[in-house]
C-alpha cells in the first residue's frame, strides 16, 4: 500500500491559495492514476480557517476522491510537523511507501525529512508551478537553509 501525502500551503481568507489548490489537484490526479491507496493532507490552522487539511480534503472530495481515502493532519504548521504528525496515520494504515506531493522547491527538503523517519520516499511536484517568477525564487532561496538545518540536524 502506498499513501499520496501533501504538504500544506495557505489558506487565504477568500479560499485555499493557488499553491494550496494545485498541491491538492495534482494528489488528486496521482490518486486517480493509482499512484497512491490512500491520500494524507497535511496542515493545520493558518491566519485564515479552516485548517488547511480541511480545505484539501474538500477539494479531493469535489474532485471524486472518497472519502473514506482521505486522512486529515490537521494539526501542523511547518514541513516537519507535516511529516511527523502523519506518521501515526500512515501506521495505522500499515503504510512505509509514501509519495510526497509539494513543490519542486520544497520536495528535497521533505525527502530528507521523511527519509530520517524510516519512509521509503518518492516525490512528485505539480507540472507547473506559480506563473509569477519571485515566489519560486523565494522558495528555492528559503529551502537551501533549511535543507542545511535538516542536515545539521538543527530543525
Amino acid at each position: 500500500m502506498t499513501a499520496i501525502m501533501i504538504l500544506g500551503a495557505a489558506v487565504w481568507a477568500d479560499g485555499p491559495s493557488p499553491t494550496l489548490r494545485r498541491r491538492t489537484l495534482h494528489g488528486a490526479a496521482l490518486f486517480h492514476q493509482g499512484r497512491g491507496d490512500a491520500i494524507i493532507v497535511c496542515g493545520g490552522l493558518g491566519r485564515h480557517p479552516p485548517s488547511e487539511a480541511r480545505v484539501m480534503a474538500d477539494l479531493l472530495i469535489a474532485d471524486s476522491v472518497p472519502e473514506a481515502a482521505i486522512h486529515r493532519e490537521d494539526r501542523s504548521t511547518n514541513t516537519a510537523q507535516n511529516i511527523a504528525f502523519a506518521l501515526p496515520i500512515l501506521r495505522d494504515l500499515g503504510v512505509r511507501d509514501v509519495v510526497i506531493v509539494s513543490d519542486a522547491y520544497h520536495l528535497p527538503r521533505a525527502r530528507l525529512i521523511a527519509r530520517r523517519h524510516g519512509l521509503r520516499v518518492t516525490v512528485s511536484a505539480p507540472p507547473r508551478g506559480t506563473a509569477r517568477l519571485w515566489p519560486q525564487i523565494k522558495g528555492w532561496l528559503r529551502e537551501g537553509p533549511g535543507i542545511l538545518a535538516v542536515l545539521l540536524r538543527i530543525r
